[in-house]
This record gives C-alpha cells, structure tokens and sequence, in this order.
C-alpha cells in the first residue's frame, strides 16, 4: 500500500498538456482580434476554463451522460460496452468517459488494447481525485480533435463558424459535440450523410432529456453543416506579433497562457483599419506604400487601436509584415514641443518670446527653414506653430543638445543609443531615431500628468508618466520611473495651446471659424530626404500618433507630415467622442508684465505691456532687449543728441529697435515695423550699430560645390545697413572688390583657405567677419 499510494498520486504530472499553442489576442470585450497556427501546425487556442454550457450539455449527451456522478470510470457504461462488444465481435462501444478521453488525449494512445484501457482507467480515477468536474471539462474542451489541424473548441468554432463557441447555436454546438469522436467526419465532400445523421441524433436525445424542446431540435436540424475551415480575422497582425516578441519577457516576470485580453476597441480597430486603407489608396499613386496608426485613451494609458502597417501579406513589395509603431525612424520636427516646453519650464524663455529666425551657422551645422526663408524674429509659439528649423535651432543652442538630450531619456525614449555628442543640434530636426509607439508614450504622459494637476495639488506625479499598454496586466514591460520633474504645468498648458495653432491640412485649416470644432494639440513631422511622415495629436481624453512613408526607407516628392500623416490623424479624431479643451493651471504660475512686440519680460524703456501667465520659474526671465528711449526734434522727423539740439527740444520716446540682420529680413515680413529714424544733419551719430553683416557668420566654414557645368560656384556675401540707399565699400584681405548700394549682396569667389571679409560705409563704419572657404576633398 504505501508503494502503491505514491504510485497512484505520481500516475499524472501537475499540468497534464505541455504543448504548443496558438497565439491569440481579443479586444477588451473578448472579441478575437487576431489569432496565429501553433508551432506544431494546429489551430490549437489556450486552456480555456469557460466551457460552453450548451457544449457541455451535448458532449455529455453524446459521450458521458453520467458524467457529473461516476469518479471518472463509468461501471455502467463498461459493463454496457464489454457485453456489446463481445456480442457483436468487435469494438462497437469503448465505454470510455470524458474524464478517460482526457487521459488518452494526454497520453496519445492511438490504438485501444486491454493494457492502455487499464491504465487510463485508473488515470481517470487519479485525475477525478485532483481536478473538479468543470475543470476536466475544460481540458477535454480545450484539447480535443475537431478534425484536419483543429484541436479544442474554441479553434473549431472559429475555424468552422467564424464565431466565438459562446455565440453557436444548437445545431452548431451538436455538430462539433460529435467531431471528437470520429474528427474525419469534418472533411468537405466525405462523411458529410454520417455527419448529418450523428448531429440529428444528438439533437434528439438533447430533446429526450428534455434539454431543448422539439421546435428548437428542428430548427437547429436545418442549419448547414461546417464546410471549409474558416479564415480567422486578422484585424490586429501587427499588435498579435508584437505579443509574441514580448511573450518571453512577460511570461518570465509573470508566468501566462498564449493568449490574452487586450485594451483594443474592436470597432475602433476595424474604422481605424479602414481609414488607413482608403488612404492607402491614394498614397500609393506617389507610391508611398505604408501607413500605421496608434490611439491611445489618455487616462488609463491605454491603446484602442493598433495599425502597425498596411496589411496586405499577399503583396510581398510594400513589406506589410513590419510593425512601424515598434520600428524606428527619424521624427522629423515632433520634438519640438517638447524643446519649448522645457525651456518654459527653466524659466529662461517665455511663451511669446521673439526668437531670431536668420541665417546661422553653428559649427559645421547650418539649418535651413522648410520654405528656405527668414522671419528676422518670430514669437516661440508661433515658431513652434509654424514648424520653423532655425528658431528651433537656436533654442535648443540656448537649453544645450545634451540636457535635452536627458530630457528625452529621462522621459522614456529608448531608442537613443548614441551619447549626445553624436546627434548634436541636429537632435531638434529630426536627426536621431524614436519608435511612434515612445513617442505616443510621451506626449499622453504629458496629457495624463495635466489632466492631474488638481489631485496630484501641483507637483509631479511620476504614475501619471508611462509608455502605453496594450493589456490588462500588472506586469510592466518598460518598467521605469521618471523622478526629477520634466515639465511644469503651465509649460504644458502653453505648449498644448501653441500645438492647438499648428495649421491643419485641407479643409480642416478652417477649423476656428466653427464653435463646435474639436480643439486638437498636434504636431507634424518630415524626416530629411521626405522618407517619414509624422502627425501626433492629443486631446484631453485621447493621443493619436499617426505614420506614414515607406518601410523600405525610400523618400517621395511631397511625404511631408502635413500631406501624408496629417490628413489620416484628423480622420482618426472625427471618429472619436469630442471632448472640452484643457482646463488652465490651477497652481505654480505667476503672472508678469512682457513688452507686447518683443515678448520679452518688460523694460523701463518698453511701450505696450501685457500681463502673461508663466512658470514661477520666470521671474528671472530676461528683460527686454529691444526697447529702447531715444530722443527725436520737435517734428519727432529726426534722431537728436545734446550736440545739437537742447534737451528741453526733444521728444523722448520708445522705439522697438531689431539689430540689423534681424532687422532686414523682419521688416520684409511686417511692413508696420518702423525703422530707426535717421539722425538729424550735423547730430553725432556714433551711438548705434547701423551697419552689419548677415552672411557669413564669424568662423563660417563654406563649402562651395561645383556647377552643373563643372565650373566652381560663387559665394554670396550679404550686409544689411540701417540707412536706405547707403553706399558700402566691400573688401576681401584687405582688397577693394567692389561696391553696393539699394541691395548690399555681392557675389565672390575666394580660393580656399581663411579670408577676411571688411565693410565700409560712407560714413566711415564698417564691420569685418572671418570665415574659411574648404577644399574639396580628393578621393
């Protein structure tokens, strides 16, 4: 006895079935999304512990009526079959339980002898003894034959019904209850008279049992018998992949079955599918080829919808299997809301802050706006607004790449794998590589971390700031924790108010002129050689990133964020409820006098004021540089200086005054910006810069190609002088080149080698710049 009582306890493992299983993903409501063949090449679902009762009801009637009374052995239905048997001759009846049939299933017996019914009897009495009944049923459920590569109910009732086994009728349910035991009967074309007959049968004695009545029997006998298998839906490929690649990591941390319940919507999924094929359509006429987009619900961080690419597997040429929202690719200008928000932040800038928009050159880096132009000065927000290169440029030279650079770390972007130094200033354009997927993450983080200001009473709140999840689980997949304070609110408020004034594309650019327009803080982004299309937008209650380009890397003509991207984002919002704009900060702000034309926190000297709301960080903004007093004659005609006129003479008054290269490219775009008035004939006029070089900078390095007619190019040199229709007096090392007068650009062509650049006007001023012309490496 105590040799046969560790026996008997140690005649079944603790899991009874170790094998593989198909990968399988359902919207949050349990509707299957997406489901993958097993290794083994079955259609074989998960231990599922939720049988059907109508499954449960017929198997019984079919297989085991007593199932829920005998210990796993059935004397009366043995004694039924060895009398039959032995009658007849041959095996006519096996006698067999559910419970039994479990135990073959486990231990593969493919053919009956005494010795295998002797074993799975008293495997079945072991197997009684450590499971319940409904658990039993779930692992005949789950693993038995349904004929071809079909195993377990679930996967029949896809395969064969297209439906979820909750949603079979009766004569569907009866139809699959009597495949297990004879699964060739599923075959299209064979069997199909035996089929009928054993699934009318069952229907009968369902009716005899009294568990449907004769009109439900009768009806259920006229539904078609399971042809073909089934294709299952493939609405989110991309995101069951991306399940499989984190499998291994989740299922360490903490152990679970191959198939889960996401946070998708699935009609969200299905419109947002459809959405990116019709503009699939149209894209592939520039032949830009893939497109992917993400929603995320802002306060739960979770993803309604999952488009990783265009699916269309059959076309081998546009690579549909990559999942874009995982890969990653240059973002183009999406970080600079996050450039703006962080200076606010510091306090070193404020909202409006004129920032120069002029030529520059920074090192070996010259950036250059997406229209080719120059603004002289353009507010921070609308320079955010409009997507200008330059001013974003020069912001991240004043915050310094590396602390932004730590920023975007610290934030959660993951895919920086260069120290600072190697992305440098080109980090703001575009020049470093992030997932849509993080960069979703971090603008709903913001989002969240707003929506929460009042009950996390103003301070940062590290939860509210994660990437987003695409199940229900505690098991974090990036687990990390964001301590130090990023953004302050009031930074986040001004920057969602300057993404609100991003121009949208088409007809969405009249947008303001409905009251019950959605309100839509978003950005767009193009990468370098027109390879990426960006749009991220985000409301209150949603953040949708959206992608578009081709997977193969390939630039396009016109795949700018705004044509490709934008249109799919805004398409995606009308498909969500709306809801109210951001509430206004509730704490940390102060709020100050800035001078109205420069942004700037005001000065003594400044004219029209206006109270702005800013970070508490700000009182140490810098005040304005650009007012100034200066005196004028009588007539208000004339600059004066007590040389020459009597100060009880002057009229004292402020002027807005831009340095000269600002000034030259600023006036072009304001024609209501007044010059500084030009001193009065016999006044001194050495108390101001008038003259000034715009191009080149000090220490510009300048590399000029050759022609197309392989003749060396000529570098333009450009000057800017506060009197119209001065003369300047051009000379290069000290050599008179030549003069200009109404427009001071002149046209050279210096040897390489350093040079020095000198102007002179005909007052005497002048101003000297070096620069170095490069040779051309030889090869």
């Amino acid at each position: 006895m105590l040799v046969i009582l560790p026996w008997f306890y140690l005649s079944l493992p603790s899991q009874l079935f170790n094998i593989p299983t198909s990968f399988v993903i359902t919207d949050a409501n349990g509707n299957l999304l997406n489901a993958s063949i097993a290794t083994d090449g079955q259609w074989r679902f998960p231990y599922n512990q939720q049988v059907p009762e109508r499954f449960a009801k017929c198997i019984t009637t079919f297989e085991d009526k007593r199932f829920y009374y005998h210990p796993g052995v059935d004397p009366i239905a043995m004694c039924r079959a060895i009398w039959q048997n032995s009658r007849n001759r041959k095996t006519v009846s096996g006698g067999s339980t559910v419970t039994m049939q479990v135990v073959r299933l486990y231990k593969q017996h493919t053919k009956r002898s005494l010795w295998n019914k002797l074993t799975e009897i008293i495997a079945a009495v072991r197997l009684e003894c450590g499971y319940k009944k409904k658990s039993i049923m779930a692992l005949y459920a789950s693993n038995a034959p349904f004929g071809s590569n079909v195993v377990g109910l679930d996967a029949a009732a896809w395969r064969y019904y297209g439906r979820d086994a909750n949603q079979l009728t009766w004569g569907e349910m009866a139809a699959l209850a009597v495949l297990p035991n004879a699964p060739a009967l599923v075959h299209p074309g064979k069997n199909r008279n035996t089929l009928l007959r054993k699934r009318n049968e069952l229907l009968d004695k369902l009716v005899a049992n009294k568990t449907i009545n004769s009109t439900t029997a009768n009806l259920a006998k006229l539904e078609p018998l399971p042809s073909k298998p089934k294709a299952l839906p493939q609405l989110a490929p991309h995101l069951l992949d991306r399940f499989k690649r984190d499998y291994a990591t989740i299922n360490k941390i903490s152990p679970i079955a191959t198939s889960i319940q996401t946070t998708i919507d699935v009609n969200l999924q299905a419109h947002v599918n459809r959405i990116i094929l019709q503009h699939h359509e149209q894209l592939k006429g520039n032949q830009i080829n893939n497109a992917a987009a993400m929603v995320v619900e802002i306060e739960t961080g979770n993803i309604k919808a999952y488009i990783g690419n265009v699916y269309e597997p059959s076309n081998l040429e546009i690579e549909s299997h990559v999942d874009v929202l995982s890969a990653v690719r240059s973002p183009g200008s999406t970080l600079k809301p996050l450039l703006y928000a962080s200076l606010l932040t510091e306090g070193s800038m404020l909202p409006k802050q004129l920032i120069p928009d002029i030529p520059t050159q920074i090192g070996g880096y010259a950036p250059e706006n997406f229209d080719l132009g120059y603004d002289g000065a353009v507010p921070a927000n609308k320079a955010l607004s409009r997507s200008l290169n330059i001013p974003a440029v020069r912001l991240l030279q004043m915050y310094k790449y590396q602390r932004f650079y730590d920023v975007l770390k610290q934030a959660g972007i993951t895919t920086l794998t260069k120290p600072a130094d190697f992305y440098g200033m080109s980090l703001i354009l575009g020049g470093c590589e992030i997932s849509p997927f993080e960069l979703a993450g971090v603008y709903s983080s913001m989002a969240r971390l707003y929506n929460h200001q009042q009950q996390n009473n103003g301070k940062w709140n590290p939860k509210d700031w994660m990437m987003p999840r695409y199940f229900k689980s505690t098991v974090d997949l990036r687990p990390f924790t964001v301590d130090q304070q990023l953004f302050d609110y009031t930074a986040i408020w001004h920057t969602f108010n300057a993404m609100n004034e991003v121009m949208r594309p088409g007809e969405e650019g009249l947008w303001n002129l409905f009251s019950s327009a959605q309100r839509i803080a978003w950005k767009t982004g193009t990468s370098f050689g027109f390879r990426d299309g960006w749009a991220i937008g985000l409301t209150p209650k949603y953040c949708v990133v959206v992608w578009a380009g081709n997977t193969s890397g390939v630039g396009r003509p016109d795949l700018t964020g705004i044509n490709t991207a934008g249109p799919i984002l805004f398409d995606i919002f009308r498909l969500l409820p709306k809801s109210a704009w951001f509430n206004p900060p509730t704490s940390g702000f102060n709020y100050i006098n800035v001078c109205k034309q420069s942004g700037f926190k005001a000065a003594m000297d400044c004219g029209a004021t206006a109270t702005v709301m800013v970070s508490t960080a700000a009182k140490n903004a810098p005040i304005c540089p650009y007012c100034k007093r200066i005196n004028l004659d009588k007539t208000a005609t004339y600059r004066v200086t007590d040389n020459c006129v009597s100060p009880a003479e002057m009229v004292h008054t402020s002027w807005f005054v831009l340095p000269p290269t600002i000034e030259y490219y600023y006036q072009q775009k304001h024609p209501d910006y007044k010059p500084l008035p030009s001193y009065k004939p016999g006044c001194n006029t050495d108390v101001a810069k008038v003259l000034d070089i715009i191009y080149p900078e000090e220490g510009a390095k300048i590399y000029v190609p050759i022609e197309a007619s392989g003749i060396k190019g000529n570098t333009i040199f450009s000057a800017t002088h506060r009197t119209k229709g001065c003369k300047l007096f051009w000379h290069l090392d000290d050599e008179f080149v030549g003069t200009t007068q109404q427009f001071h650009q002149l046209s050279l062509n210096p040897k390489p080698g350093p040079h020095l650049i000198t102007i002179i006007d005909e007052q005497g001023n002048s101003v000297s710049r070096n620069f170095e012309i490069l040779q051309k490496e030889k090869h």
